[in-house]
């Protein structure tokens, strides 16, 4: 396609599947890292997205996709330093380096009335790309799975210990997307004015209980266990367990989007999640 594309975060999960796979569709892929290489295309090292030299060593790039982001915080590292001020960067890059499209992932139920401190700051995020001036396409999303993803990996983690335990009920609904429906998508967002000013739910065909999910994903070779959200909530608390305050909070609050929008818009098939866990060795 001869299009260039930039990415921040590129050797996330995110970052480094879609980078893949835009490389294999023929974008020239520049991947924007804090520290390390990617395999698909160039490296660029940069840590706050705002070194004086930055803009001219992406000059004019068809998009950029902004794939940094934190699901948790620390006293050193917060909400509002990655997702929001590295945001505002990478609009400033954007303009600086005549950027015209920007692409973002945020996250499923995000929206103005939250009082949840990883969403708020999302919510603030869209809205500096909003009022940017750019074009921008802004995904909400649910859980992307595939290789390596942070729900599998904290499965597996749990999966080595002989036991998996739900929190509560185990009965609030996640909708799993896959990677490479991912991938797909984001390059229609580049290429398509249908995506342009868009926010859109980014979720799969399915709608599945967080129980039925774990089952689907460990078979028969795993004890699952139910264990009491205050028992959840406390090992949070004192970061103990598997799960951080906001992770338990975004998994009961049974955020459901619309695929059928994202859907109409696509124009292609989507995976269903469990042809993933097959697919992937997942379960």
């Amino acid at each position: 396609m001869n299009r260039t594309v930039i990415i921040t975060g590129a050797n996330g999960f995110v970052g480094k599947n879609v980078g893949k796979i835009l490389s294999q569709n023929g974008f020239k892929v520049t991947g924007i890292v804090r520290k390390g290489r990617i395999t698909f295309g160039r490296t660029i090292l940069s840590k706050e997205l705002s070194e004086s030299n930055l803009s001219q060593k992406i000059k004019e790039a068809d998009a950029l996709l902004h794939f940094i982001g934190k699901g948790e915080q620390t006293v050193e590292s917060d909400y509002q330093k990655i997702n929001v001020d590295l945001t505002r960067n990478a609009i400033l890059l954007c303009k600086q380096s005549g950027i015209k499209k920007i692409v973002y992932i945020s996250g499923l139920g995000v929206n103005s009335k939250t009082t949840l401190g990883y969403f708020i700051s999302k919510y603030k995020a869209e809205q500096e790309i909003i009022h940017s001036g750019l074009d921008y396409t802004i995904f909400r999303s649910s859980y992307i799975i595939g290789t390596d993803d942070a729900l599998s990996q904290n499965l597996q983690e749990q999966i080595k210990k002989g036991i998996i335990m739900i929190p509560g009920s185990g009965n609030y609904r996640i909708q799993p997307i896959f990677i490479g429906d991912v991938a797909k998508i984001i390059i229609k967002s580049i290429t398509s004015k249908s995506f342009s000013n868009k926010i859109l739910d980014l979720v799969g065909p399915q709608t599945v209980r967080y129980s039925q999910f774990v089952k689907n994903f460990v078979g028969r070779r795993t004890r699952i266990k139910k264990i009491d959200f205050e028992e959840a909530f406390h090992d949070a608390l004192h970061n103990n367990g598997y799960f951080g305050i906001d992770d338990l909070s975004i998994l009961v609050g049974d955020y459901i989007g619309d695929h059928k929008k994202l859907e109409t818009l696509a124009k292609m098939r989507f995976t269903r999640y469990k042809e993933v866990l097959k697919s992937r060795s997942l379960s």
